[in-house]
Parts: C-alpha cells; sequence; structure tokens
C-alpha cells in the first residue's frame, strides 16, 4: 500500500533533467509551495486516464512555467498572459490531445484576463488550472490582480487600498457567469481535508476535457511562504483564515450533466472553394520559372537595414515574384518599435516545397543596406551562399572567404535615376539579375502589386531594370 501512494506517477520524468539545481530528483519549488501538490494531483489524473502520452501543457511567464520540468508531456511555453489563445490553437490542430493551460494570478488575471475570458466564452474543449497566491510570487512578491485588501506587498508596503489599487479580481465569479464554461471550481490547499477536494477538483476537470465536455477552470488557493515572507504554517493559517474570506471555496458552475459531448465540425475546403469564398475568382497571371542555378535555389534570404531603406518592401516583391512563379513562400517582417531610422530586417522563403517555418536564421542570400546589418548578420550566412550589399553606405568589405559577395553600389544608382528611395528596387533587379531567380517580366508585374502610387511604377521599373542588368553583369561564371 505504502509503494502505491508513495510511487512517483509516470507521468513525471524519473529524473528532472531540466531542473537547474544540483538535485535531479528533487523538486526546485520553495518550501510550503503549491505547484507540487497541484503536480502531483494533475500527474495521477493523467496516469489514472491513462492520456499522458497525448497531453500537451500550455505554460507561460511566472512560476507556473516550470511545469516543464517535471511533466513528461508535451509542453509550450506561451508568452505571458497567452496560454488560453495558445492552448485554443493547439486544441484546435490536435482536438484528440488533452490540453492544460497552467497559469499564475500575476498572469491569467493580469495581462492574460481577455485571453481566458474569450478561451471561456467560446467554450473551449480545454482545462484550466489557475493558481492564486495573491501575489506575484516569482519577480519580487509585488502586488497581483488578486492580492487582498489590506495585503501588504513591495509595491503595496501599506497594504492593498480598493481607493488606490481596486479590489481583487474574482476569477472563479467572473468564469462561471458565461454561458459556454461547463465547470469551475475553486479549492484550497490549506490542510489534508481540503487538499482532497482539490484532487478531486483536478480530476473531474481533465476527465470533462476526456469526455469532450468542454471548458473547465480550476483556482486553486495555493501558499507563497517566499513572497508572502511567512513560514510555511503560518502560510497555511493565512489562506484559511484570509483569502478564504475573499475568495469563497465550491463549486461554481457544474453543467458537465446537462451538455452533450463537445465537437468542432472539420472544415477543409478545396484550394478553388477557399477562392469563391474569398472572392477570389481571377484568374492571377502565373509566369514560368526561370532556370535556377542548384546553388541558388529555395533560397533563405534575410534583408536588413534602417526603418526607410524600403527593406519590408524589399522582402514582399521578392515573396510576391516567387508567388507568380508558383513556389512556396514566406515573408517575416522585424522591426524596432521606433521603425523609421531604427534597424529593420525581414524574412523570406522561396521554396520548390511546403515551408515549414517563416524563420530564417542562418540565410543563404543576406541583403545588407547599412553597416550594422552586415556587421550583425554576416557570421550567420551559410558558407556557399550570398552577400549583397549596397556599397554606397557601407564602407568595409564581408570578411567571409566562404561565401559569394556582390557589392552594390545601390543608393548611389538610386540618385543617378532621380530618388534615392527606389535604392531597394535597385536592390531587387539586381539579385534576380546575379542569381537569375526571376526575370524582369515577373519582377515588372510584381511592381503592379508592390507599388501602390501608380505614378511611381515607371521610375521603379527603371531601377529593377538597371539592378537587374548590374547583377547580370556581375554573375559568377
Amino acid at each position: 500500500m505504502a509503494e502505491k501512494v508513495l510511487k512517483k506517477p509516470r507521468s513525471f520524468y524519473d529524473i528532472y533533467e531540466r531542473n537547474p539545481s544540483a538535485d535531479k530528483k528533487m523538486p526546485h519549488y520553495c518550501p510550503g509551495c503549491g505547484h507540487g501538490n497541484v503536480h502531483k494531483f494533475i500527474a495521477e489524473a493523467l496516469d489514472d486516464f491513462d492520456v499522458a502520452d497525448r497531453t500537451i501543457f500550455i505554460s507561460p511567464v511566472g512560476c507556473s512555467v516550470f511545469a516543464y520540468y517535471y511533466f513528461d508531456t508535451g509542453n509550450i511555453q506561451a508568452a505571458h498572459g497567452r496560454a488560453p489563445a495558445v492552448a485554443t490553437g493547439i486544441k484546435r490542430a490536435h482536438p484528440h490531445s488533452i490540453v492544460i493551460s497552467y497559469q499564475g494570478d500575476g498572469d491569467l488575471a493580469a495581462i492574460g484576463t481577455a485571453e481566458i475570458l474569450h478561451a471561456a466564452n467560446r467554450g473551449e474543449n480545454i482545462t484550466v488550472f489557475f493558481i492564486n497566491n495573491a501575489i506575484y510570487g516569482m519577480t519580487g512578491g509585488q502586488m497581483a490582480p488578486t492580492t487582498i485588501v489590506g495585503q501588504k506587498t513591495t509595491t503595496t508596503p501599506y497594504g492593498r487600498r480598493p481607493q488606490n489599487e481596486g479590489y481583487p479580481v474574482k476569477i472563479a465569479e467572473l468564469i462561471s457567469q458565461l454561458e459556454a464554461p461547463v465547470y469551475v471550481e475553486r479549492v484550497a490547499l490549506f490542510d489534508n481535508k481540503h487538499r482532497a477536494k482539490a484532487r478531486m477538483a483536478v480530476r473531474k476537470a481533465i476527465k470533462n476535457q476526456v469526455d469532450n465536455l468542454g471548458f473547465s477552470l480550476v483556482e486553486v488557493l495555493s501558499p507563497c511562504p517566499s513572497g508572502w515572507k511567512m513560514d510555511p504554517v503560518d502560510a497555511m493559517h493565512w489562506i484559511e483564515e484570509e483569502m478564504v474570506k475573499v475568495f469563497p471555496l465550491g463549486v461554481y458552475k457544474d453543467i458537465t450533466k446537462e451538455v452533450e459531448p463537445y465537437h468542432i465540425e472539420e472544415f477543409k475546403p478545396e484550394a478553388e472553394e477557399i477562392k469563391e469564398l474569398l472572392d477570389l475568382k481571377t484568374e492571377s497571371k502565373s509566369f514560368a520559372r526561370s532556370t535556377v542555378p542548384e546553388k541558388y535555389k529555395n533560397p533563405e534570404i534575410k534583408i536588413a537595414g534602417f526603418g526607410g531603406q524600403g527593406v519590408l518592401l524589399l522582402g514582399a516583391a521578392l515573396a510576391q515574384a516567387g508567388m507568380l512563379q508558383d513556389y512556396h513562400v514566406s515573408w517575416l517582417p522585424s522591426y524596432g518599435p521606433e521603425m523609421r531610422g531604427g534597424t529593420a530586417n525581414c524574412h523570406v522563403n522561396i521554396r520548390e516545397i511546403e515551408i515549414g517555418s517563416p524563420v530564417v536564421a542562418n540565410p543563404s542570400i543576406l541583403i545588407a543596406l547599412n553597416r550594422p546589418s552586415l556587421e550583425k548578420f554576416e557570421p550567420d550566412v551559410q558558407s556557399g551562399g550570398l552577400i549583397i550589399y549596397d556599397s554606397s553606405l557601407i564602407d568595409i568589405e564581408p570578411s567571409r572567404k566562404d561565401v559569394e559577395i556582390l557589392a552594390i553600389p545601390s543608393t548611389k544608382m538610386a540618385d543617378e535615376l532621380g530618388n534615392t528611395r527606389i535604392a531597394n528596387m535597385v536592390v531587387l533587379g539586381a539579385i534576380a539579375g546575379y542569381t537569375n531567380f526571376f526575370d524582369l517580366k515577373t519582377l515588372f508585374e510584381t511592381l503592379n502589386t508592390a507599388i501602390k502610387r501608380k505614378n511611381l511604377i515607371e521610375i521603379n521599373r527603371k531601377a529593377v531594370e538597371t539592378g537587374y542588368q548590374f547583377g547580370k553583369e556581375h554573375r559568377v561564371k
């Protein structure tokens, strides 16, 4: 009997290799922390329902994220507060999986309120465990949305005041008012009796998803002795004597016996049906693919420079040209908040096969339009790749000896054509002329889509043609 009770659930790793602590067999949580209790309840349920192999944990920022140290399941980390949104996507893509959103109060009840409310309102068939310890436990003990009135934290040293910080947010009450959720309960961990009730609530919330009944949320009043600056025993008493007054325990909603199993009808329209639904019935022009040297095929391109140099437009034009020739393409922008005058770069893939990820970490082609971009991204270029840089603005040469280099004075060439801002289109033509990836006919058609102001198309055509001839003349034999 003792071996059965004390045995580690199969849903936990045997050894916690991801735990950076020296002891790989023990959890890292502070003494008295409630996360360990809830982890054990979840792991036991996953074992008993035999669903660990199809379970995916979604963990955001905070102590909640460390679930991936311990659970031998699928694990995805989400941005702060976004776990319900990520869980929605995962569940829609893998409806057979058991998706658990595991969140703290500083996450779910603060930056994540929109995500949790709308996921619950849609009735997503996921399970949410909400660890409420009334404080930002991981980042220094600041006031959280669930901090109770009068509670002292590092940001409320005199206690929370409703006139200044408002009242605690009561998540179980909020969620239970929505029509779609099937099960909402608040439990606590301050003694064995209430831990047993919490265990049953955890099991019910997971079983609801196993049975496809819909959205379930369990709020857990959990101790944070470190954040509260109490010893573990006093922390347990504080939950019972103070927190429960503000956050009454109990079942706030349970309609599991009344609902039909959750089902989303799969909708997989054919390509022509999609065009009709989006009113894209007009035939798009398609151009024959050029004969491309093997080393330039399926390029992974990174374009970088200052905001205002047309970095993103250049990338979008390359992707558009690729679409015209029936390639698989992707375009992913990346830029600072200041945009114009700040740094900007974009990632472009032009592939003969489907693209797994739009991110280009190691480009086969780097286009650098300023010196900081060349210095930053040159080391990332694949051996045997190609670096194209604006020699008008960059006063150094690339140092790599294992790549091809095309120096083009694109800004100077644009000035001579009458408009500095068309330097990016000079580069567009140059990369096509150098690699033979696109012909001029494809590029000219691209301009009709990429350039919104029609009175500028002609000068951009001249820029593309000038760059194309430059690239063609400098091809490596």
